[in-house]
């Protein structure tokens, strides 16, 4: 959905990395099923190419340039022919706001810290002027101040009415409350739950706790970090008792929903 950041989480070798590249066009090997959709209909893969930037883990820039050129150079590279040098100009400021890199931007990339790194490679897709925005853990490698950081950026940069898709491994609490919408996957890729997070991540805890066999939250506890030890993906374990959170899902209101929304024309 527009202005909206979507969790893509789960157990290890559960494919996120993997469905993110298949949706984001970008997976040419094996055997692919199914179907991409944008707007309720079926999109090729030029489509998706034009309207979708992807940021890798990692951070590959010319080190000689400066961050504005960089930025200036995606711009110029990748929006269409069309579009005026000057509104080219414009998206190149806006990411340089979004992302809080006005005061570096005259500065050779060569050196920059990891964190910084990571926003310019968030910029350089940005100034492509995606509609969706997906990322591969941007927030690898960084401390909890630093990752916060990040996040909060991707947060101004979806308020501006991009969707963007975020794969994630174990999010802290303040970063985790920063996301609309959750993708949970189970080993091999089967889903455990697709849906809002509410506020705080209250929807998709009361989805969990009303599970026969599921422990409730423990007070102050991080919802994610819970959520993954619930389906077995954690280091803990909150229950013995076994659950088949695939069948739930496949039983639940939400499945029928997403069901129905699929079903639907021009979403």
């Amino acid at each position: 959905m527009p202005g909206s950041i979507t969790a893509l989480m789960g157990s290890t070798g559960a494919g996120k990395t993997t469905l993110m590249d298949v949706i984001a066009g970008r997976k040419t090997g094996g055997s692919i099923q199914g179907k991409i959709l944008l707007n309720g209909y079926e999109a090729s893969d030029l489509a998706i190419r034009r309207c979708t930037g992807y940021c890798e883990q990692m951070d590959v820039h010319s080190d000689g340039s400066t961050i504005r050129e960089a930025l200036v150079f995606s711009a110029f590279l990748r929006q269409d022919s069309s579009v005026p040098d000057s509104q080219k100009f414009d998206s190149v400021e806006e990411c340089l706001e979004l992302l809080d890199l006005h005061s570096v931007a005259d500065e050779i990339i060569r050196g920059s810290p990891t964190e910084r790194m990571k926003r310019l490679t968030i910029g350089v897709e940005l100034a492509a002027d995606p509609r969706v925005l997906f990322l591969d853990e941007p927030t690898s490698g960084l401390d909890a101040r630093s990752a916060k950081l990040i996040m909060d950026g991707v947060r101004k940069v979806a308020d501006t009415g991009r969707t963007i898709v975020c794969t994630i491994h174990q999010p802290s609490t303040e970063v985790f409350m920063l996301f609309d919408k959750l993708l949970l996957l189970k080993r091999g890729g089967q889903t455990v739950y697709f849906g809002d997070l509410g506020h705080r991540a209250q929807t998709m805890v009361d989805y969990f706790e009303a599970i026969p066999g599921v422990s409730p939250l423990p007070e102050g506890y991080n919802p994610a970090t819970w959520m993954l030890e619930c389906i077995g993906a954690g280091v803990n374990h909150l229950h013995d008792n076994p659950v088949d959170f695939v069948e739930v899902f496949n039983s639940s209101e939400l499945s029928r929903e997403m069901g129905a929304q699929l079903a639907s024309e021009g979403v």
